[in-house]
């Protein structure tokens, strides 16, 4: 189930009252202009949506879905710096193109990268990172730091024996091409044994090994919000 970012403010306006009222105002303001908050921007809302919408597809170009979701973003990180907060981290598009569901789906038959796909990200972070941009320069004591999984994902892709994997095309569950959710778990036909040599888990999410790679990367271009 998807919960909207107006019902995600909501939730979050609630949790903050239940910890000024746990803890006092001034210990709770601490704790929320202090810690890290993570936001995901536009990965469900281009592949389980824009992609496979007929009607999202005629209403707007990629560039013009791309510039709704981006004035979505900006307005939910202005409400959270008007509830106190000051450090956030937003993870950019990866290479969308080459998740496996993705391929199977828009490749044509082909086993390769879907590059308008991967175009739509590059065009979709660099908004990303002129927003954020903004933002920062715009608000006083914003910390926003937008953190790059693009490159390390496609660095995965395209150079897989480089990490020590053996396959980046297919997923480890079952045919690899498609599977996700539900659809993956031990019992899932034609599943692989080792996960480790496998880029991706499902057709659309990494694998365990993989994102702890690409955590690393992260970590690395997160210090500015733990300095």
């Amino acid at each position: 189930m998807t919960i909207s970012l107006t019902q995600q403010l909501a939730y979050y306006k609630e949790y903050q009252y239940k910890v000024v009222r746990m803890v006092g105002k001034a210990r709770a303001n601490a704790m929320f202009s202090g810690g890290i908050h993570l936001l995901s921007a536009g990965s469900s809302d281009f592949i389980q949506n824009y992609y496979i919408n007929p009607i999202l597809n005629r209403a707007y170009t990629p560039d013009q879905f791309s510039n709704l979701l981006l004035g979505s973003y900006s307005a939910f990180v202005q409400n959270l710096y008007g509830m106190g907060v000051r450090k956030i981290g937003v993870t950019t598009l990866p290479p969308t193109g080459c998740l496996p569901a993705v391929i199977t789906l828009f490749g044509g038959g082909s086993n390769q990268c879907v590059g308008r796909l991967n175009q739509d990200a590059v065009s979709f972070n660099n908004k990303l990172n002129r927003t954020s941009q903004i933002l920062q320069n715009k608000f006083p004591g914003l910390k926003l730091v937008v953190f790059d999984i693009y490159q390390p994902l496609l660095d995965l892709v395209t150079k897989p024996t480089d990490q020590g994997f053996f396959e980046s095309r297919k997923a480890c569950c079952g045919t690899g091409t498609i599977e996700t959710s539900l659809l993956c778990n031990a019992r899932s036909v034609g599943t692989c044994s080792n996960a480790t040599q496998y880029v991706f888990w499902d057709g659309f999410h990494p694998c365990e090994k993989a994102n702890q790679i690409i955590a690393q990367c992260l970590l690395e271009q997160g210090f500015s919000l733990i300095s």
